[in-house]
């Protein structure tokens, strides 16, 4: 089956729609390079599209009725998002739901130390990562530090041009026969991913460790872990933090720099964190611009998928259920039979990437039945590894009820796999959903370099998924 691709089928006002579009996908990129900068600039741009909280809500007594719009974050890390349709909620919902954490380099509990004149931070790594490719990059740091009195410290070090930066060293080439014989999994074994954030030792008078006075008290003496106790009197003097801080810490390493066009045609954006925060921001983007609907709709952005879907704040938790009794007892329909309804007749789009077709490294893939960069959004019937274990399977009604709606709206989209068979694959948070007996299938948007730190996509492909999410919340019903 041959189709068009993207571009083509774009007249010059459409064009311009797609950079100003991308306009805010690169910023909401640059803003949220971790779970909780996402959840904080997510919940500014729903505010101001009118959203209340559901915390709000529920103090105030509030009875939601027909158009009005909530959302529920829960520990700074996932939100669910509502917005009240016509139909009782029992009917089901339209449901958009993907993730908001990538992979990267997490700081450990506790991690500062020196060694040989270096003053190190130790990571353990996040997610599917392939090591060598964290090396010899500049890095920068996000996150939070979580005082004993309950005070939180915000650290973003590494994203302005005047800031420093981190890396991880790497071993020159002159030196690296060894190394280059290893298999690629272990050029950079994890414990070697430690970052480098000092190398100039703290010089004091002697007095202010002797008590000393008079004439000595000008020398200079050595002090034991001299550069490590450098880095601790800058994160003191910066934040008011001390070494014991680091336990009540999350502290993220990621890529440093800004979401960049690429390509001399600058039809791609080249950025980090774009698994899976380019089909979260679009789902956003649908839920706000999408006219009124009948159905309730519904978008959920999720932690831990990278590491399973596990955790308080991953898709596996009651978080979603719980958010979704609260609002349908705030709408007068809360009963668990009610609940167990809605979600077995709802319809999902789980929203998540797909691998894009790399004629580099062209028999990992199975040209026809693979996504391109520029060919629309993609649906991926089936994940899971090898013979579709650990996969969410669509079935076939389903998927020809979304190529109506998308065939109505002129939606350009394009069908894949992940991968060639045998090869590998991988997972989203679509099992889950279906564990509720509704229709879910995932999709997205093709992306080149997925998991490393600077990650490819095709705008066309944005934009179009952003269009193919509107035109499902608004029109995607019982089948």
């Amino acid at each position: 089956m041959e189709k068009k691709n993207t571009w083509e089928t774009y007249d010059e006002a459409t064009l311009a729609k797609v950079d100003t579009f991308i306009d805010g996908y690169r910023q909401f990129l640059d803003n949220g390079k971790t779970e909780r900068e996402c959840i904080d600039v997510i919940v500014n741009t729903i505010e101001d599209a009118g959203y209340i909280s559901m915390e709000k809500a529920v103090k105030e007594g509030k009875k939601l009725v027909e158009g009005d719009k909530v959302y529920s974050v829960w520990m700074n890390k996932s939100i669910a998002m509502y917005r009240i349709g016509k139909e009782p909620i029992a009917n089901g919902m339209n449901i958009l739901g993907a993730h908001i954490d990538s992979p990267r380099l997490d700081v450990k509990q506790n991690p500062l130390y020196e060694d040989s004149g270096f003053a190190y931070l130790d990571t353990h790594y996040y997610g599917g990562v392939k090591k060598y490719q964290w090396v010899a990059i500049p890095l920068a740091l996000h996150g939070v530090i979580v005082k004993k009195d309950g005070s939180t410290v915000i650290v973003n070090i590494g994203e302005e041009e005047n800031d420093p930066v981190f890396f991880v060293s790497d071993l020159l080439i002159h030196l690296s026969q060894e190394q280059l014989q290893l298999k690629a999994g272990e050029v950079i074994p994890g414990e070697a991913l430690d970052i480098i954030v000092g190398n100039k030792p703290i010089s004091i008078k002697a007095s202010d460790v002797q008590g000393e006075e008079g004439e000595n008290a000008e020398k200079k003496e050595p002090v034991k872990e001299a550069v490590k106790k450098g880095v601790l009197d800058i994160l003191k003097e910066m934040y008011d933090v001390e070494e014991e801080d680091f336990l009540s810490a999350e502290l993220e390493v990621v890529p440093a720099g800004k979401a960049r066009e690429a390509g001399l045609d600058r039809s791609m954006v080249l950025a980090y964190g774009q698994d899976d925060r380019v089909c979260a921001y679009t789902s956003m983007m649908a839920m706000l611009d999408v006219e009124p609907t009948d159905r309730t709709v519904c978008c959920i952005l999720v932690d831990k998928e990278e590491i399973g879907s596990v955790g308080a704040t991953g898709m596996q938790s009651r978080f979603f259920e719980n958010s979704l009794a609260e609002l349908m007892n705030l709408m007068g329909e809360y009963s668990e039979l009610n609940i167990r309804r809605c979600l077995s007749k709802s319809c999902m789009l789980s929203s998540d990437v797909s691998s894009a077709y790399d004629p580099s490294f062209a028999n990992c893939f199975d040209k026809k039945n693979v996504a391109y960069l520029g060919g629309g959004m993609v649906f991926n019937k089936f994940t899971g590894s090898r013979g579709k274990s650990g996969s969410n399977d669509a079935n076939a009604e389903y998927l020809a009820h979304l190529r109506d709606i998308f065939a109505k709206e002129s939606i350009n989209f394009q069908t894949a796999e992940l991968g060639r068979v045998d090869l590998g694959g991988g997972g989203t948070i679509a099992y889950i959903l279906a564990l509720y007996g509704m229709n879910v299938i995932d999709s997205g948007v093709a992306v080149m370099n997925m998991h490393a730190p600077w990650e490819a996509t095709s705008k066309a492909d944005v934009y179009e998924t952003y269009r193919g999410y509107k035109a499902f919340v608004k029109l995607a019903g019982n089948i």
